[in-house]
């Protein structure tokens, strides 16, 4: 019951026009009741008494049906427009929700999801709930006054033959719940194969220009038809209850019209029903059976709906593992001393990452932290913002510790150039203009001049409103990535963190960015991640990170001196041992 009271809040915003579309509801149950009653009264009576009162009586009957039918028309057409208008606003209301808790889950929720199974979620399960919340209430209020209504007429032409059609009835309903339970299990299936081959088109058309470059376009076809085989089979078994399900009701259907046409002929036969009052019955027979079968066809609805909303309550109840605390404070006026105090990480899998690690870094510092990859370099940056949380000890942000910020403050005060640069499918000016919406066109210039792109951006047929492409296809390596630094120039934070950003890059552009990063790092505390030891000569401190920890701590002269792992590095990428030795010895 739980989560159908969650599915009920939805209602709540639009109760006005909820209650309306159950009053229309109403109405077409009426109108459809009345009808047989209204024959039943004319055939007893108005038509057994001679031409002249029948056709005194057929002008005012045809305007009342008439009028009757009309607001029929109208109660249908709102239950069927507005009715699906409010089931559409429940969906944007879910998708909104959905939305929102994507946004909230920590990197380590992604890290174990795929993006089209997500994308399922967001699209495919939520339609199927719009369809429930529309069609649930109505269904359930329309058959469930039609049933009863009904019965209550067949009661009053004949007791006994209802009772036996109640009967057959029963056996219906019992089939029908045993085989509904059923079905939610493969309806539920059927939602995870179709994630399923969302996930795989995601994953392949995202990698497509690796797909093509390898030429392994048949290795992607087999790997998709596979999983568009295993929905196929799970929609083969749905159908294949469908079928079992539908036919079964049939079944029970036509009992009961042989039900009514044996009994009633026994009945009249003894003389205690009129050939007339069996033609109602079997008129109200129709109106009793539309209504079940509408409740047994609305299984299928209310199965997938359910389904839907069961996963998506899943998402909904995920708790991301990065919480803030509910007196958590504003970071403000931030002065840059950072401090990694016995710091301990281990991912999901338990296999420690950092072990015990202390570094400190003085307001305004640069500090450079290089070693083998694996080594947990990116590892320490990703905890300064609290995308994970260290397992044990702590870091602090001016002597406080970050997890007494406000995720939204903490995250704000750090600005962070990737090697892998996400351009989002805009202009460049909106893809600058990222780094804070609120900036006005002379701001995203200056942070564009500032990242030295103004000049190739300007060198363009649409300026800053080139659209770029998804992922910024249409832009190189190092356009994208000066981009991504004016946006950091537009964010002006105090705290820098560059996690490889040159290492991908050719030596011309990395000279220009390289020109670019020095500028954004001045007076900021900036931490560095580099493969390229010659972005890191400057740095006030380099820290050499290995598998046991760190290996080696000072500046790029003092290493060279100690002769150790970060010297074996940079001799690796530069010079010889000679050279190495001659230098050392200079000094």
């Amino acid at each position: 019951m739980k989560p159908i009271r969650r599915f009920i809040k939805y209602y709540a915003p639009y109760k006005t026009l909820f209650f309306l579309d159950l009053l229309c509801a109403i109405i077409l149950s009426a109108v459809d009741l009345a009808f047989p009653q209204l024959l039943n009264i004319l055939t007893g009576g108005v038509f057994t008494e001679g031409r002249e009162r029948i056709l005194s009586v057929l002008g005012l009957l045809a305007i009342a049906l008439v009028v009757m039918y009309l607001i029929r028309t109208f109660c249908q057409f709102f239950v069927t427009s507005y009715g699906h208008w409010m089931g559409t606003w429940m969906e944007k209301d879910m998708r909104r929700d959905l939305f929102d808790q994507y946004t909230r889950l920590s990197f380590s929720y992604f890290d174990q999801n795929n993006t089209g199974e997500m994308m399922s979620r967001l699209v495919t399960d939520l339609f199927d709930i719009s369809e429930l919340a529309h069609h649930g209430p109505e269904n359930l209020l329309i058959c469930s006054l039609k049933i009863v209504g009904s019965f209550v007429m067949l009661v009053m032409i004949n007791v006994r033959m209802t009772l036996i059609l109640v009967g057959v009835t029963m056996l219906m309903v019992v089939f029908a719940l045993v085989r509904q339970k059923k079905m939610q299990a493969v309806f539920m299936d059927n939602r995870k194969k179709i994630a399923a081959v969302n996930a795989e088109v995601q994953d392949s058309l995202a990698g497509i220009r690796v797909v093509q470059t390898f030429a392994n376009e048949d290795v992607e076809r087999k790997k998709f038809s596979l999983a568009n085989e295993a929905f196929k089979k799970s929609k083969e078994h749905s159908y294949m209850f469908m079928g079992l399900f539908h036919g079964g009701n049939s079944f029970f259907q036509g009992l009961l019209y042989i039900t009514v046409l044996i009994s009633g002929g026994w009945f009249i036969a003894n003389g205690t029903l009129e050939v007339t009052e069996l033609a109602i019955f079997a008129l109200y027979i129709s109106v009793f059976l539309g209504p079940i079968e509408t409740l047994i066809n609305f299984t299928e609805t209310f199965q997938k709906g359910f389904a839907g909303f069961v996963r998506f309550l899943e998402i909904l109840d995920t708790e991301p593992d990065v919480q803030e605390k509910r007196e958590a404070l504003s970071l403000e006026n931030v002065v840059g001393n950072i401090e990694y105090e016995n710091v301990s990480f281990s991912y999901e899998d338990g296999v420690p990452v950092l072990d015990n690690v202390s570094i400190s870094v003085p307001a305004g510092k640069t500090i450079a932290l290089v070693g083998p990859s694996g080594g947990g370099k990116t590892t320490i940056c990703s905890l300064l913002p609290r995308f994970y949380d260290v397992t044990d000890g702590r870091i602090t942000i001016d002597g406080r510790d970050i997890r007494d910020y406000t995720l939204k403050s903490l995250r704000r005060a750090i600005g962070i150039v990737q090697q892998d640069v996400y351009m989002f499918a805009g202009s460049i000016r909106e893809n600058i203009g990222y780094g804070d919406p609120d900036a006005t066109e002379e701001q995203i210039i200056q942070a564009a001049k500032d990242a030295g792109i103004h000049d190739f951006v300007m060198s363009l047929e649409q300026g800053y409103d080139t659209y770029v492409g998804e992922r910024g296809t249409r832009l190189s390596g190092g356009q994208k990535q000066r981009i991504a630094i004016a946006r950091v120039f537009l964010k002006n934070p105090p705290v820098l963190i560059l996690d490889e950003a040159t290492s991908a890059l050719d030596n011309e552009s990395e000279r220009y960015i390289q020109a670019s990063l020095e500028r954004l790092s001045k007076n900021r505390t900036t931490i560095v991640i580099a493969h390229r030891l010659s972005t890191i000569r400057g740095a006030d401190e380099i820290i050499v990170i290995g598998d046991d920890g760190i290996r080696e701590k000072g500046t790029h002269d003092e290493l060279l001196r100690l002769n150790g792992t970060y010297a074996r590095y940079y001799r690796m990428q530069f010079e010889t041992i000679e050279d190495l030795d001659r230098m050392i010895s200079q000094q």
